[in-house]
C-alpha cells in the first residue's frame, strides 16, 4: 500500500504495478475485523481519515475508501442481526431499518468513491470526470468493457471476510454441538473459496486495465428511497404536510 506521489485531481499516468492488490485489502479487512472494538462509530477511521488529510495522496485516499466501506458493510452486518429481534418494542427495529437505511447509502457512496480513485490512479479517467454523475472512463483502443467495476468487488470482498469471520466464530463455538462446527467448518472453506477467487478475480482486472485489455466505468447507483424528491412515498408525504 505504498503511496503515490502523484498530486489527486490532476489526470495521471497509469502507475507501473495496480493501485492496489486483492491481498492487501483482504489483510486489511481482516486485521480490522480482529479488532474487539471494531467498528468504534459510524464513522471514518481515525487512523485512516487523518492520513488522508494531512497527506492525501491518490492512494491514501483510495485506502480510505475502502476502509469506510468496509467499515459500513460491518454496520450493516451487526445492524441486520438486531433488525430480526423478535422480543423488543417495534420502535427499536424500526431505529435498526432506518440505520441500514443510512449505513447501505454510505457503503455505496463508499464503493463509487473507490472506483472513482481507483480510475484515476489507474489513468483511465479525469477527476473532473470521475466526479459527475455520468464519469466518461478513456478506454484504450481494443479493451473490453467488464460489467463489474473494481469497487464493487472490494465492496463484495468486504462483505465475504464478514461472512468468514462470522463462520468461523461459528465453527469455534463451544455451547453448540460437534454436528453444528463440523457443518460450519464445511461452509467456512466453500466461503473462504469463494474469496479467493474473487480476489483473483479482482486482481487480474486491475491488471488488465494497467495493461489496456479491460476498463471500467462508475456506475452511479441512485438510491433512490432515501431521498425525499424521489421516494414516491415521501413525497406524498411531504404534500400532506
Amino acid at each position: 500500500m505504498a503511496a503515490s506521489a502523484a498530486t489527486p485531481g490532476t489526470p495521471t499516468a497509469a502507475p507501473p504495478h495496480p493501485p492496489l492488490v486483492a491481498a492487501d485489502v483482504l489483510a486489511l479487512q481482516d486485521r480490522l475485523l480482529a479488532q474487539a472494538d471494531w467498528p468504534p462509530v459510524a464513522e471514518p477511521h481515525p487512523a485512516v481519515a487523518q492520513a488522508a488529510a494531512s497527506d492525501p495522496t491518490q492512494t491514501q485516499v483510495l485506502w480510505h475508501w475502502v476502509t469506510t466501506n468496509h467499515r459500513y458493510n460491518s454496520l450493516l452486518w451487526a445492524q441486520e442481526d438486531l433488525a430480526r429481534r423478535t422480543q423488543v418494542a417495534d420502535a427499536e427495529i424500526a431505529a435498526n431499518k432506518r440505520a441500514i437505511d443510512r449505513y447501505n447509502q454510505v457503503r455505496n457512496d463508499a464503493t463509487e468513491r473507490v472506483d472513482e480513485w481507483l480510475l484515476q490512479c489507474l489513468g483511465l479517467v479525469d477527476a473532473q470526470s470521475a466526479r459527475s454523475d455520468a464519469p466518461q472512463s478513456r478506454a484504450p483502443a481494443g479493451a473490453r468493457l467488464n460489467s463489474e467495476t473494481a469497487g464493487s468487488m472490494v465492496d463484495r470482498l468486504s462483505i465475504m471476510a464478514l461472512k468468514v469471520h462470522a463462520m468461523r466464530q461459528q465453527a469455534q463455538r463451544q455451547d453448540v454441538d460437534e454436528a453444528h462446527r463440523s457443518a460450519s467448518r464445511i461452509k467456512l472453506e466453500r466461503l473462504e473459496e469463494q474469496r479467493r477467487d474473487l480476489a483473483t478475480c479482482l486482481d487480474a482486472m486491475l491488471a488488465d486495465s494497467l495493461a489496456g485489455r479491460a476498463y471500467f466505468k462508475v456506475y452511479r447507483q441512485f438510491k433512490m428511497y432515501n431521498d425525499p424528491r424521489f421516494n414516491p412515498v415521501l413525497v406524498a408525504e411531504a404534500a400532506k404536510r
